[in-house]
């Protein structure tokens, strides 16, 4: 089931504006595809000046104070800029680069449905799956493994943790990722990984304090390097149909406190079991659009274990442009022009990196795969989404500082670890 059409095929590169909240890796990966189909230029709408962005040839780049002023602010920027743009005669599409901005694009759908194609699910189902104790029950009545899990109400005073049943480690995040993110206060981080009954009841104490309202989820702890995580990413059409499917193996993944977990390097790999997954978590939500599924391989008992979808593009989703298909047109094929898409498998062999191959070469444990990494990138085949030739000057500066500074992070919160570990095992 297609949509209405918007525009006619060769009306796109005259009458379409894409716009991006958010000026992070996502906007600008999104950006430069949608150059290199249309040739046109992306509005980026940000708080702050990301000049690895804002610096480049593809973007229409505005610092806008509402984006750091909340809902009703950004929807407030959102309609002036739609109302502006349907006065040009042209139509728009809004996407966002974070959780929370899927949260709000998505329920306030209705509203900027006047001047944008919004490509999100309705709030309900959005918000339904996007519950991690939801997700896990869709798990399995489909027969999709996950790890095991508890939660713990956050926001009930009666709720205790008894910590002292658990086998450690575990590990513990909250249930509702894009609330979480608005959130600011001493000791947070993205997951916590727990090694003892006492961490595990003043990490739910320290949420609860902070403010936060919402379960507490704490599952089994899944052995294994960051090498045994996987990524997916789905596109389906309105009938929850996956249209496009793409997806790699994490090489490494950020370990600085606030990002852990984002994957900064992924090798292209096809898994045919969680492919499959996918598909029946989609077609039985009915889920429309990009899907980015986090995974983990299991050598315990050799299964795949599913712990969450981000009902959004994640901020790797160029991955999906390196394996063959152009993420800004599938978007515009959907949402404006109205078209089936073909199924497609995104898996032409793929490097997807934003680290240089130092971080590769100290980091990854595994010697087979870090051979191939690296040969990879001595092939000249490893790809950072800030690397564009035709891009400004200014802009492949930036890239490049950007992109070496990941050897310092590495050095701090991985290297020196492992160092003080071994000095503490002597």
């Amino acid at each position: 089931m297609a949509s209405v059409p918007l525009l006619r095929r060769e009306e796109v590169s005259a009458r379409f504006v894409p716009v991006v909240l958010g000026g992070e890796i996502f906007a600008y990966s999104l950006a430069r595809c949608f150059y290199e189909a249309y040739a046109i230029k992306t509005v980026v709408l940000s708080a702050v000046d990301v000049q690895v962005t804002s610096s480049s040839r593809f973007v229409d780049y505005r610092i806008c104070p509402e984006m750091g002023q909340g809902d009703e602010a950004i929807v407030g920027l959102l309609s002036r800029i739609g109302e502006k743009i349907r006065q040009q005669g042209k139509v728009a599409l809004v996407i966002g680069s974070a959780d929370w901005h899927a949260r709000l694009l998505s329920s306030h759908k209705d509203e900027l449905s006047r001047w944008f194609a919004v490509p999100y699910n309705d709030f309900e189902l959005l918000d339904e799956i996007t519950q991690k104790e939801r997700f896990y029950e869709l798990c399995e009545e489909l027969g999709i493994d996950y790890p095991r899990t508890w939660t713990f109400n956050c926001a009930d005073p009666t709720v205790t943790i008894d910590a002292a049943s658990f086998t450690y480690p575990v590990i513990a995040k909250p249930s509702n990722s894009a609330r979480y993110d608005l959130m600011s206060f001493p000791g947070k981080e993205k997951i916590y990984e727990v090694h003892a009954p006492e961490d595990l009841v003043r990490i739910f104490n320290l949420l609860r304090d902070a403010g936060y309202d919402r379960e507490l989820v704490v599952q089994d702890f899944i052995p294994g390097e960051d090498d045994a995580i996987r990524t997916l990413t789905t596109f389906s059409d309105a009938t929850g149909d996956v249209r496009v499917v793409s997806g790699g193996r994490v090489v490494v993944q950020d370990h600085s406190p606030y990002l852990i977990g984002n994957p900064l390097c992924i090798l292209s790999e096809r898994t045919e079991e969680i492919i499959d997954a996918a598909k029946r978590f989609c077609k039985r939500t009915g889920y429309r659009g990009f899907a980015n599924f986090d995974i983990k391989y299991d050598e315990r008992d050799g299964r795949y274990k599913f712990f969450e979808v981000n009902t959004r593009p994640g901020r790797n989703t160029y991955y999906m442009a390196l394996g063959g298909v152009n993420i800004g047109k599938l978007l515009v094929d959907e949402y404006i022009l109205g078209e089936r898409i073909p199924y497609r498998e995104a898996y032409d062999r793929f490097l997807y990196t934003c680290v240089p191959s130092k971080v590769i070469r100290k980091t990854v444990l595994d010697e087979p795969l870090r051979d191939e990494v690296l040969g990879m990138y001595n092939a000249g085949q490893a790809s950072y989404p800030y690397h564009n030739a035709s891009d400004t000057l200014k802009h492949k500066v930036l890239a490049r500082a950007v992109y070496y500074n990941q050897i310092k992070k590495f050095r701090r919160y991985v290297w020196d670890v492992r160092e003080a570990a071994r000095s503490g095992d002597a």
